[in-house]
């Protein structure tokens, strides 16, 4: 029998709650024994998505990000999602470089980092429906096992 946990927490649109979010998860996935580079991809990939949500989704702090996580077997899902703005076009969004904001000096990296470092990255969004990034990764799997 396989094992599943699922977890969901939401917080405040603050750039200081990308840090909590990272933390959260990880603490969330430690007990699926991952190695430590399983560990930093997977707060990599969180850090893009909440920080995507944040400066892209939102203008205001007050509104909410929220995350969950769920374990099936050896594989985690992370969903990101927020009610903002929404994205017009997810291939050109996805596209490493691109950016809507480059007043703020950010790379446009957010995604193809998202996707460097999980299996799977999966984007449902539109204009004033808010975005939602769904990531997944096998974890604790040892050569050998």
């Amino acid at each position: 029998m396989q094992s599943k946990n699922e977890m969901k927490i939401e917080f405040d649109a603050r750039s200081v709650n990308e840090g909590f979010a990272r933390l959260a998860v990880a603490a969330f996935i430690a007990g699926q024994n991952p190695t430590l580079d399983e560990i930093s991809d997977i707060k990599t990939a969180v850090s893009e998505a909440v920080t995507n949500a944040i400066i892209h989704g939102y203008d205001n702090p007050g509104e909410k990000v929220a995350l969950s996580c769920r374990i099936e077997g050896n594989e985690v899902e992370i969903i990101v999602e927020d009610t903002g703005r929404g994205i017009a076009d997810v291939k050109k969004a996805m596209e490493p470089f691109f950016t809507t904001k480059p007043e703020l000096e950010r790379s446009g990296m957010g995604f193809a980092f998202m996707e460097a470092f999980m299996d799977t990255v999966e984007v449902d969004s539109a204009p004033g429906r808010g975005t939602r990034v769904i990531m997944r990764k096998k974890i604790g799997i040892r050569e050998g096992s």
